[in-house]
C-alpha cells in the first residue's frame, strides 16, 4: 500500500538497509485490542497506531456492530478525536478519526463526527443522548507524546467490557484487507450520512450539567479565585463554558498550556496524577493572581487534579482518593439538601473501584444510602451505574484514585469538566464558611473515620518475574498458601482475583468477576489495613495500593500515617523483594 507515503517510507527505508530488527518491531505482532481499545505508539507496522491499522480496526469494529444492532444504518455512531498529532508518521488523532468515518460511512452507516477536538467524556454523552450504537474517542488521555489510542463506547453509554473485546479483536482478524475507497477520507465530506453533533453537545452538554449546579448565588458573588490548566490539551475551552454554565467568573488560564500542543513542550509527562512537576506554571500563574485554588485536567480533559495553597503558603495537591472523599461529601450533601429528587435514601447509591479509598463507605453506612465497589477502571463503573439507573436507582457518584469521577449521571465515564467546575462550585460554598478544601476534608474524616492511603508501583519489563512473584504469594509457606504475616503485620484476609478465591467468603470464592490475565491480590490485615498488589494492562508496571481506615473518633493521623508507612515497607520487603528481583523503583 503506498497509501501513506510517509509509513510506507519508512518501511521501505528499513527494507532496503535490511534491518530485520526494526521491521521485527513494526510487524512482529498486531496491536492487541482490549477493554480499553487500542493504545500504542504512532508510526508504521501492524504494531503501531498509523492509517492502515486504524481502518482495519474499524472495520472489525463495523463488521461487530452489524452482527449485533439490526437496526445501526438507522442509529449510527459517533467519532472524537483530541489534538494529538505525529509529524514522521503523517498520524493525526484528526486523520484517524476522519479515516474511521469514512469505513461506516462506506457500509451505510451514518457518522455523528465531531468537526473539532472535544473532551473525551463528550463521546459517550452524546451516545446517550442521541441512542446511537457506539462511540469511538481518538485519544491517548495522558500517555506520552509518540502515543495515540481508540476508545470504544458500547450503546449503553459506558466503555466496553468482556465479551466485547474478543468479538471486537477477532472480527479485526477477519477484516485485514482494506476496502474500497478505505483510505479516500475526502468522501466524507460529501456524505448525507455525515453529522456534526459539535454544536448540539456544547449546548446540550452545559444544560445538563447545570443540574448539579445548586448555589448560583454565591458562585455569582464569590471572591474566590481559580486558575486552570488544561496541560496543552483540549480541556481550555470547555472548562471555560463549564464555568460560565454555573454563573462563576472564569478561571485563570496558564497561558503557556491552554492550547492544544501534541508536543506538550512544557511538561516531561503530560500527567497531571504525577503531582507537582506538571503543576509548576500553574503555581506560579496562581502566585501571580493571588488564585487559591489550581484545577488541572489532563490532556483530553476526562481526570482532574486539584491543588490549594495552605495558610503556610504552601501548596497541597490533593490526591484521587481525598478528592474522592471531598466529592462524595459534597454531591451527597447537595442531594440531601436542595434535591427534588423524590426517591428514598435507599434508592440512592455510590460507586468506587476496588483500589480506591473506602471513605464513600463509610459516609453510605453513616448516612443510610448504598455503596458498592467494583473492578479496576471506569468500564465496571459506568457499566454497574447503568445496571442500577435502568433500575430505577440514583446513581450520585463514582470515583477511582487515579483522578477519575463521574459527578453527572449525563455522562457515565470520568468526566475532568463537571468536575471541575462542582469543585469550583464546592470551594466557593466552603468559602462562605471561611472552610477551605484541606479544613473540610479534615471534617469529613473528623466525622466518618480518618482514611489515610498510599499508592506506588515498581518497574518490571520481564513478564516471568512478576509470574513468580505472585506465585510465590499464592505458595508462601509451602503449596497453595498466602501468607499469614507481612513483617510484624498479621493477615486476616486474602482476596485473589486472579484465580478467585476469597477468605472472607463462606464458599472462599470471590463476589468480582476473576480474570487469570491479570495479576491481582488484595490483603487484609488485622490492624485494619488494607493492601492490593496488581498488574498494570497498559504499562510494565506491578502497582501497589494501601489504605489504613479508622474509626471515627481516631483522630491521631501522624500515628496512623506511620503505621501505614510501616505496612508498605513491610509489603514491599517481603512482598515485593525488589533486590532479589531486580525491580525498579517508581522515580519521583
Amino acid at each position: 500500500y503506498q497509501q501513506n507515503p510517509k509509513t510506507s517510507a519508512i518501511v521501505k527505508q528499513l527494507l532496503a538497509e535490511g534491518n530485520a530488527g526494526e521491521l521485527q518491531k513494526y510487524f512482529g505482532s498486531r496491536m492487541e485490542f482490549g477493554t480499553a481499545g487500542l493504545r500504542a505508539a504512532m508510526g508504521a507496522g501492524i504494531s503501531h497506531m498509523n492509517d492502515l491499522t486504524i481502518i482495519q480496526t474499524t472495520q472489525g469494529f463495523c463488521r461487530y456492530l452489524e452482527k449485533n444492532f439490526s437496526d445501526l444504518k438507522k442509529r449510527g455512531v459517533v467519532i472524537g478525536f483530541d489534538a494529538r498529532a505525529h509529524l514522521s508518521s503523517g498520524g493525526s488523532s484528526k486523520r484517524f478519526a476522519r479515516l474511521a468515518a469514512n469505513t461506516f460511512i462506506s457500509q451505510g452507516v451514518p457518522v455523528y463526527l465531531f468537526s473539532d477536538i472535544i473532551p473525551t467524556p463528550f463521546v459517550p454523552y452524546t451516545v446517550t443522548h442521541l441512542k446511537l450504537c457506539a462511540g469511538i474517542m481518538v485519544t491517548a488521555s495522558h500517555n506520552p507524546k509518540q502515543d495515540n489510542g481508540y476508545k470504544v463506547y458500547w450503546e449503553n453509554g459506558a466503555q466496553i467490557i468482556s465479551p466485547h473485546d474478543k468479538g471486537i479483536s477477532q472480527a479485526i482478524e477477519e477484516n485485514q484487507e482494506p476496502w474500497p475507497q478505505a483510505w479516500d477520507d475526502k468522501l466524507v465530506d460529501s456524505s448525507p450520512l455525515l453529522h456534526d453533533p459539535y454544536a448540539m453537545v456544547n449546548k446540550e452538554y452545559f444544560k445538563d450539567i447545570q443540574k448539579q449546579c445548586f448555589y448560583r448565588n454565591i458562585n455569582k458573588e464569590t471572591n474566590l479565585k481559580f486558575v486552570h490548566t488544561s496541560v496543552h490539551g483540549v480541556g481550555h475551552k470547555f472548562v471555560q463554558l463549564a464555568f460560565k454554565a454555573f454563573d462563576l467568573s472564569p478561571p485563570y488560564a496558564v497561558p503557556e498550556q491552554k492550547d492544544p500542543d501534541p508536543d506538550f513542550p512544557t511538561v516531561k509527562y503530560p500527567n497531571p496524577e504525577e503531582g507537582k512537576g506538571v503543576l509548576t506554571l500553574s503555581f506560579a500563574l496562581a502566585e501571580k493572581d493571588g488564585a487559591r485554588i489550581i484545577l488541572a485536567n489532563d490532556p483530553d480533559a476526562d481526570r482532574l487534579a486539584v491543588a490549594e495553597k495552605q495558610e503556610s503558603g504552601e501548596w497541597k495537591v490533593f490526591s484521587g482518593n481525598e478528592l474522592g472523599a471531598l466529592l462524595g461529601w459534597w454531591i451527597f450533601t447537595c442531594w440531601k439538601n436542595n434535591s427534588r429528587d423524590t426517591r428514598a435514601i435507599k434508592d440512592i447509591y455510590m460507586l468506587s473501584s476496588t483500589v480506591s479509598s473506602k471513605i464513600l463507605r463509610a459516609i453510605a453506612l453513616k448516612e443510610g444510602f448504598h455503596f458498592e465497589e467494583t473492578l479496576t477502571g471506569f468500564k465496571w463503573m459506568g457499566n454497574r451505574a447503568k445496571q442500577l439507573m435502568d433500575q430505577g436507582k440514583a446513581v450520585l457518584f463514582a470515583f477511582e484514585e487515579a483522578i477519575g469521577y463521574m459527578c453527572c449521571p449525563a455522562v457515565l465515564d470520568k468526566d475532568g469538566v463537571s468536575a471541575a467546575v462542582i469543585t469550583a462550585e464546592m470551594a466557593s460554598f466552603l468559602a462562605t464558611r471561611n472552610l477551605s478544601l484541606s479544613q473540610q476534608l479534615k471534617a469529613v474524616y473528623d466525622e466518618y473515620g480518618f482514611h489515610i492511603t498510599k499508592a506506588s508501583y515498581f518497574i518490571c519489563h520481564d513478564p516471568k518475574v512478576i509470574q513468580q512473584l505472585f506465585d510465590n504469594l499464592r505458595n508462601f509457606d509451602g503449596k497453595n498458601t498466602y501468607p499469614k504475616s507481612c513483617g510484624r503485620f498479621k493477615v486476616s484476609g486474602i482476596r485473589d482475583l486472579t484465580t478467585g478465591y476469597d477468605s472472607s467468603q463462606p464458599d472462599q470464592k470471590a463476589i468480582l468477576p476473576t480474570s487469570k490475565s491479570s495479576q491481582m491480590i488484595t490483603f487484609t490485615f488485622a490492624n485494619g489495613g488494607v493492601a492490593t498488589m496488581r498488574t498494570s494492562g497498559t504499562e510494565p508496571k506491578i502497582k501497589y495500593y494501601s489504605e489504613l481506615c479508622a474509626p471515627p473518633g481516631n483522630s491521631d493521623v501522624e500515628q496512623l500515617k506511620k503505621e501505614l508507612d510501616e505496612l508498605v515497607n513491610a509489603l514491599e520487603k517481603h512482598f515485593f523483594q525488589p533486590e532479589k528481583n531486580k525491580l525498579q523503583r517508581k522515580t519521583e
